[in-house]
């Protein structure tokens, strides 16, 4: 804005007195034709002016979505235990070799967005931010699992099936422990706060954010039309 008023004010010292030595002369023609040219030059540098803050906000917010373009991790630890068992039987039940143990399972769980995969689009005519694809929660589990109280017969040993049996079964519990937490809910809140640095950002500089076809003004309307 600066630069424009100094333009218009240099352009106005101009034509004064122009327009005084041309009035005197009496040749309206020559004026016509300066204050055209006036208006030219003023909307040239006005033109100018916008078509640079259009691409000045367009750069702020794309550097604005490519700083929250991270990993959003909520981390959680977990323990369960639970008993293995196993029977062979032979002739009819009438042997029976069982192998059993006590487990502790201990576990790190992650809930991770990367937003590094987030899509979106910069309409800078219309002055519109499109969020197009937020990418789904991922939950890692990384499980230490140690062994008490085994029993195994030399017929019915401990080996690598009931370890995968037993990987499988501990991380099925623990996810159910996980849905009924707070760490998924945590997780949603901090990606709430990540993307509501570019609302807050676009509402600033006077620009429209959308998802799904529709238009976000509020952090509520992030919660109801992205996080659900």
């Amino acid at each position: 804005m600066a630069r424009t008023s100094s333009t218009e004010t240099a352009i106005k010292n101009m034509l004064i007195p122009l327009v005084q030595a041309i009035g005197r002369s009496g040749k309206l023609i020559y004026l016509l034709i300066l204050l055209i040219v006036g208006f030219l030059v003023y909307q040239f540098f006005t033109k100018s002016s916008e078509s640079s803050t259009v691409e000045y906000n367009s750069a702020l917010i794309e550097k604005q979505i490519k700083n929250v373009g991270k990993l959003v991790v909520t981390e959680g630890h977990y323990a369960e235990v639970i008993t293995y068992k196993d029977q062979q039987k032979y002739f009819m039940d009438f042997l029976t070799f069982e192998k059993k143990a006590l487990i502790v399972a201990n576990a790190d769980v992650l809930v991770m967005y990367d937003l590094r995969q987030l899509q979106y689009d910069i309409d800078e005519k219309n002055k519109i931010v499109t969020l197009k694809n937020i990418p789904e929660p991922e939950l890692k589990i990384n499980q230490d699992l140690h062994f008490y109280d085994v029993n195994q017969s030399r017929f019915n040993p401990f080996n690598a099936q009931d370890y995968n049996k037993i990987n499988k079964k501990v991380k099925a519990e623990l996810t159910k422990k996980i849905e009924k937490s707070s760490l998924k809910s945590n997780a949603k809140n901090r990606l709430l706060s990540e993307l509501s640095k570019i609302l807050i950002l676009t509402n600033t500089m006077g620009w429209t954010l959308k998802y799904d076809g529709s238009e976000v003004k509020t952090d509520k309307d992030i919660e109801l039309k992205i996080i659900n």
